[in-house]
């Protein structure tokens, strides 16, 4: 019976201590969503069926990793010249944009993993 009920103890705390980490993690997906949407990422890109067909970034969670994803919005010329990328025109830089936003972009990015 005292196993139970510190199982159940110590399952409340991991759940407590992880509650602020998932808020913190859906507002800074959220914010992604606007970063993507405010840098009209959908010219060149879509998301489930909406913006250019040609740069489908429906699954790149799968793809890549959230380094490669960043390196793609920072150093796309880079990135380009590793995958061997023939894809026209090649993608721009967002290296100006803040760290904050490519944070947001990389985490909303990271949640796009197909069907």
């Amino acid at each position: 019976m005292r196993h139970r009920y510190l199982s159940a103890l110590i399952i409340g705390i991991v759940c407590m201590a992880a509650a602020p980490a998932l808020a913190q993690d859906k507002a800074l997906v959220e914010r992604g969503m606007k970063v993507y949407a405010e840098s009209k990422c959908s010219m060149c890109h879509s998301i489930a069926g909406k913006g250019n067909a040609k740069g489908v970034l429906d699954g790149v969670a799968t793809k890549l990793s959230a380094d490669e994803i960043h390196e793609w919005i920072v150093n796309p010329q880079k990135m380009t010249e590793k995958t061997k990328s023939t894809r026209k025109p090649v993608m721009k830089s967002f290296a100006s944009m803040s760290k904050a936003d490519v944070d947001a972009l990389v985490a909303y990015l990271l949640t796009l993993k197909g069907k």
